[in-house]
């Protein structure tokens, strides 16, 4: 999505008299909202809690110790909800609510008499007038939009002062400080503003009691509370031992010692413990304790023995007296794959004859009786109706065979495995014990090994799936529909692949990018087609067999064949790509693809004379390799990359994003550019171009969660591309390689790809008709794309909640491109150096962008929906002294950029 400018501007860029008559009347407003006093909203008595205090906490967690406080005050930033919340009040009227709601219900009760016996009608009736009561009550509760847009005041309570110590004193008892004290103290203050404080700092002003009309002394209404902790010295962990009647689960947890959570020397903590907990009761079910649970394990901490020190003693108790615990294998692996089919299709016959109105009792559905198809491949039972899935595809996902212990993580790891197939609803993987043998003990002090038949059913989803997207852009003040249907077909030859189809179209407003002296102010509509076919095999398609041992991976085998179209006046231009990928996946957080052979296609069927001619010029005068956007090129390549992503889709997680990809192409050009040149010679395919390059890129993104609904979210983007040998004397790389900065997931504040190259500025000639006299001019292009070689952007946003499914945020970007080479031809450009736009240690930072702005997004659960309005603070690519841009806000240098877009920008 491109930014957009949607502010009216006067002549010469300016913003005309309506927006400065509107900031006039918003000025008012916003100094009356910060001139009243929140005091007027407490009733006698009331104090406002002001702030809250930790002090003492040297290793202790200083933000647990904040969040256990019952009380927080009002919210101030980025949005002072207090003061929004008075600002409501001051229109909120409860008697006038009331009357209205009164008024309300008498009239629904007369229009409800009126209605009589009609039934439809009085439903109609009472739903809406339920609606309508509600309304009034939720502000007759929580009072009008205004208020509920901020926050009421916290009234200070000093018995939840008291539940704070509490518990604060618990959790520092938890940490291991048993010795630790909390005391709370609430002191009362008057806010002094800036006149009465410098009145009282020089000393000319004295602080007076405050007293009301009978002489009493009033109290603070503004309450500070402040939390006293004092520590002490921590509780050590100083020996640990174990006390396990059952010697086979001793055996198996002194096996386990070496990735134990608690260590002898560390701080005695409860958390960790309760860690340590699990991990044994994790650690025995994988040995085949199929009936093992938590509540057999204790840890008992004496801290009588030295002071300051903590014996932790492990006890894991039996079932029952003299009875040990048992150990379980594996009988029988069987996976029903069409469970709930009978049960399906019986429901869906019931209903048809329902909506038929077959009268009496509804026949028996003749019921699909046992399956029947029963195939066993390496030891797993697959029974079917019918067989509609490889068994020998299904069985590389099991990890689950006969003989085996019960194991807790391959159970997990087999319901994962077919997860990531995209062929079932859902799977489940039950165990059923198996009878014993008359002569077999099992309750004794050391029962013998019992038997269990693992079950796994399978349900299968829709065999063909289609989505559609509609949608619409705002592009250079024009309307740009669009839409996108894909089509996904489940196991279309029985090797449980999946096969995409989706076809895009869609229309595109644009401003020209390269021209005369209107191209600033005409904009045009962009036709764009696109279509992709993929198919995805559940398996390393390779010319050997592979084992077992990458299954864990879910390895996966990519093929995609996609065709892009776009039609302009001045041009056609369609990319061909074929990629084949290898997937596979360390854990469900990280993934890794390498992809070995990747070929893209470009070519330009039609241009212009006049466009041509322009790109011509560009290239000579400026050094500008948009020209290279429409040769034909053939760029053939192979990649790697790495992606590590441990949040979910809505971004809810603390959590981290890292990406690194590597790519090189046109390795081998050499053993075949030459006779590609006489194959194509006197065809269509004549001049096609083959480029060398290496590319490398990483990116990384760190999601804080400071509160439930609120974040802090930075990113780091970076990458490089260099030619591997000369084109023509020149390192030349593919257009479509290079890095681009400026759009609505990098530097907002700009407009897509149109940032850098480093403090280069780029100008355009422009034509000006004066009468029958026709001059040229040199001014700034702000609408040609800027390509570089190296990128350095990085971006930090500040998520919060505003009031129900809107949320805001506020950002700061920084960045840009640079070439990795010195240009010779921008020094046909007399109004800049050819240094300003390559990299250099000594100055790159004096070219780095800065780009801030305000941002709300609409969450709908299922769909973001995301506005972001960015103005440039520092642009390193201005006419010097001209740099810091927010002297030229709402000019044509630096317009509001919007950015629209769905989904968060990272």
């Amino acid at each position: 999505m491109k930014p957009l400018s949607l502010i009216e501007e006067g002549p010469g860029g300016r913003r005309g008299p309506k927006g400065r008559h509107r900031g006039r009347l918003l000025l008012p407003l916003l100094l009356l909202v910060l001139a009243c006093s929140p005091i007027r909203l407490l009733k006698p008595n009331q104090r406002l809690l002001h702030k809250v205090e930790i002090k003492g906490a040297d290793q202790a967690d200083t933000e647990r110790l904040e969040n256990l406080a019952q009380q927080q005050p009002n919210t101030t930033l980025p949005l002072p909800k207090l003061a929004i919340y008075q600002l409501g009040h001051n229109f909120y009227d409860s008697t006038r609510i009331k009357n209205k709601m009164r008024r309300l219900l008498a009239r629904y009760d007369e229009q409800i008499k009126a209605a009589g016996t009609d039934s439809a009608k009085l439903g109609r009736l009472l739903n809406r007038r339920e609606r309508r009561v509600k309304r009034k009550q939720l502000a007759l509760d929580k009072g009008n939009a205004i208020m509920r847009l901020g926050e009421p005041p916290v009234l200070y309570d000093s018995a939840l002062t008291r539940k704070s110590v509490e518990q604060m004193t618990t959790y520092l008892h938890s940490e291991g400080f048993f010795r630790a004290t909390v005391y709370a103290t609430d002191t009362a203050r008057s806010k002094r503003g800036l006149w009465r404080g410098f009145l009282y700092g020089v000393g000319l002003r004295k602080e007076q009691p405050r007293v009301d009309s009978t002489g009493k002394v009033r109290p603070r209404r503004r309450v500070t509370v402040t939390y006293h902790v004092t520590e002490g010295r921590p509780f050590l962990i100083s020996e640990l031992t174990q006390t396990i009647p059952d010697s086979g689960v001793a055996r198996i947890v002194r096996q386990g010692m070496g990735s134990a959570l608690v260590k002898k020397g560390d701080r005695y903590r409860e958390e960790l413990i309760g860690q340590e907990r699990s991990r044994l009761e994790g650690q025995l079910k994988n040995a085949g304790y199929y009936e093992f649970r938590p509540q057999y394990i204790t840890l008992e901490a004496d801290t009588s023995f030295q002071p300051y020190t903590v014996r932790l003693r492990t006890l894991i108790a039996n079932p029952a007296p003299g009875q040990g615990h048992r150990r379980y294998t594996l009988r029988h692996v069987r996976m029903v794959t069409d469970a709930g089919v009978n049960r399906t299709l019986q429901a869906s016959t019931g209903d048809t004859l329902r909506r038929a109105g077959v009268p009496g009792q509804l026949p028996r559905v003749r019921r699909l009786g046992i399956r029947t198809d029963t195939v066993t491949v390496d030891s797993v039972e697959f029974a079917a109706y019918k067989q509609r899935y490889s068994p020998g595809v299904l069985v590389r996902k099991i990890t689950l065979r006969p003989g085996q212990y019960y194991n807790l993580d391959r159970t997990q790891r087999t319901q994962r495995l077919l997860a990531d197939l995209d062929m079932f609803r859902f799977n489940t993987v039950s165990y059923r014990k198996v009878p014993d043998a008359v002569a077999s003990d099992s309750a004794g002090r050391h029962p013998s090994t019992g038997q269990l038949d693992a079950i796994i059913n399978a349900t299968p989803a829709d065999k063909y799936q289609i989505t559609d997207e509609f949608g619409g852009t705002f592009v250079a003040n024009l309307p740009g529909p669009f839409i996108n249907v894909r089509l996904k077909s489940r196991n279309p030859f029985g090797g449980a692949e999946v096969l995409e189809m989706s076809v895009r179209a869609g229309f595109e407003g644009q401003l020209q990018q390269t021209g005369g002296a209107t191209l600033g102010t005409e904009s045009i509509y962009t036709t764009q087609l696109g279509a992709t076919v993929a198919l995805v095999l559940p398996q390393l398609f390779i010319p050997f067999r592979t084992n077992r041992f990458l299954t864990r991976y879910n390895p996966r085998t990519r093929f995609s064949l996609s065709e892009t179209y776009v039609n302009r006046p001045e041009y056609t231009r369609s990319n061909f790509e074929l990629t084949y990928d290898y997937i596979w996946q360390k854990s469900a957080y990280h993934q890794y693809v390498f992809s070995p052979f990747v070929i893209n296609l470009i070519n330009t069927p039609d241009m212009s004379d006049a466009f041509r001619a322009r790109l011509d010029s560009f290239r000579v005068y400026y050094g500008s390799p948009l020209y290279r956007s429409f040769v034909k090129l053939l760029v053939p390549s192979f990649g790697f990359s790495s992606l590590y992503n441990s949040n979910d889709i809505n971004q809810t997680r603390n959590a981290q994003y890292f990406r690194i990809f590597a790519e090189m192409g046109g390795l081998t050009r050499d053993l075949y550019r030459t006779r590609l040149d006489k194959a194509t010679a006197g065809s269509d395919a004549a001049g096609l171009q083959v480029y060398n390059f290496a590319r490398l890129g990483a990116d990384y993104r760190r999601y804080h969660r400071l509160t439930p609904r609120t974040y802090f979210v930075w990113r780091l983007n970076g990458g490089a591309v260099h030619a591997l040998s000369r084109s023509g004397g020149q390192y030349v790389i593919p257009y479509d390689k290079s890095f681009f900065a400026g759009g609505s997931t990098s530097l907002r504040a700009w407009q897509p790809r149109r940032l850098g190259p480093g403090g280069y500025t780029s100008k355009r000639i422009i034509e000006i008709k004066e009468g029958s006299i026709i001059r040229t001019d040199t001014v700034r292009d702000f609408l040609s794309e800027q390509p570089g070689e190296l990128l350095l952007e990085g971006s930090a946003e500040y998520r919060f909640p505003i009031y129900s499914f809107i949320n805001g945020a506020v950002f700061t970007d920084v960045g840009n491109v640079w070439s990795l080479q010195n240009n010779p031809a921008l020094r046909n450009d007399p109004n800049s150096t050819t240094s300003e736009a390559q990299f250099r240690f000594n100055s790159f930072y004096r070219q780095i962008a800065v780009g801030s702005g305000f941002g709300f997004r609409f969450d709908f659960s299922f769909l973001v929906l995301r506005l972001d309005m960015a103005l440039k603070i520092y642009d390193p690519t201005a006419e010097p002294g001209e740099r810091w841009a927010l002297k030229n806000f709402n000019t044509s240098a630096n317009p509001v950029a919007f950015n629209l877009g769905i989904g968060y920008p990272w």
